[in-house]
């Protein structure tokens, strides 16, 4: 199966750039989507119900906002949304296929300001617990998305130019570890071993994209049972140059 994640940061935005065709080139089983910014109302009617998909979407109430979606070649029932509570930014979506559960995540960014790295901690002292609950569930669990936080000094291009922004904060990094020291698994980062990178998102400024100067903050995380089927991952850097600011990353397990 082929799990494969991605921030597309509009999805109008994203279908008028080539999107189609970058499905066609993933081949995933299960796609789950990051700041879609829309309602399935405002797709075409070939992309709200797509053919040949089982789709979920989970907008926010705020138009052309954040929003998460789960794409699948296979039905499946929907679990739940949010962290079991209240969800208007629309940043979780949580379904079951057979006996596995697909999470996808957008973690909020604190880029913008202090009053945004406050939501985003808030966010994150509830989010911990949360995983806890889902590592122990006794399935299978993939939780896939745009975290907003680059764990180690491989995962971003300029660490030492970034230790006091957000996304690259100590405190951030360490509740990251956090979760790895609990038993989720970095399933990317264990395929790709101890080297620099790859990353999956770039700014817009200077020449990062050109120059793959990015972050790594996409991300595929596994518990134990996921782990075991665990067999490889890509990161797909020309999508992510062409269509979105991210790139879509995928695993691969039995």
């Amino acid at each position: 199966m082929r799990i494969t994640t991605w921030n597309v940061n509009g999805l109008r935005a994203a279908l008028r750039k080539g999107f189609a065709d970058y499905l066609d080139v993933l081949q995933t089983d299960v796609l789950l989507l990051q700041e879609i910014r829309v309602r399935p109302e405002q797709l075409p009617k070939e992309w709200a119900e797509p053919d040949d998909w089982h789709v979920h979407w989970h907008p926010a109430v705020r138009g052309g906002y954040a929003g998460v979606a789960i794409w699948s070649r296979e039905p499946f029932e929907v679990i739940g949304t949010g962290l079991d509570t209240a969800d208007p930014e629309g940043r979780v979506l949580r379904v079951r296929i057979d006996d596995t559960d697909f999470v996808s995540v957008y973690l909020p960014s604190g880029s913008s300001g202090e009053h945004r790295q406050a939501a985003k901690e808030v966010w994150m002292d509830s989010f911990a617990p949360w995983m806890a609950e889902r590592y122990n569930d006794g399935r299978p669990v993939v939780v896939g998305g745009d975290l907003n936080i680059a764990h180690t000094e491989q995962d971003i291009f300029y660490a030492k130019g970034n230790q006091k922004n957000s996304g690259f904060l100590p405190h951030e990094r360490a509740w990251f570890g956090d979760l790895l020291t609990s038993g989720w698994r970095d399933l990317v980062r264990e395929h790709f071993g101890d080297v620099q990178g790859p990353y999956s998102w770039w700014s817009n400024r200077g020449r990062a994209r050109e120059l793959d100067r990015g972050w790594r903050i996409d991300y595929l995380l596994g518990n134990q049972q996921i782990g075991e089927k665990f067999q490889s991952a890509e990161i797909h850097r020309e999508a992510g140059l062409t269509i979105s600011d991210h790139a879509p990353v995928t695993i691969v397990t039995d």
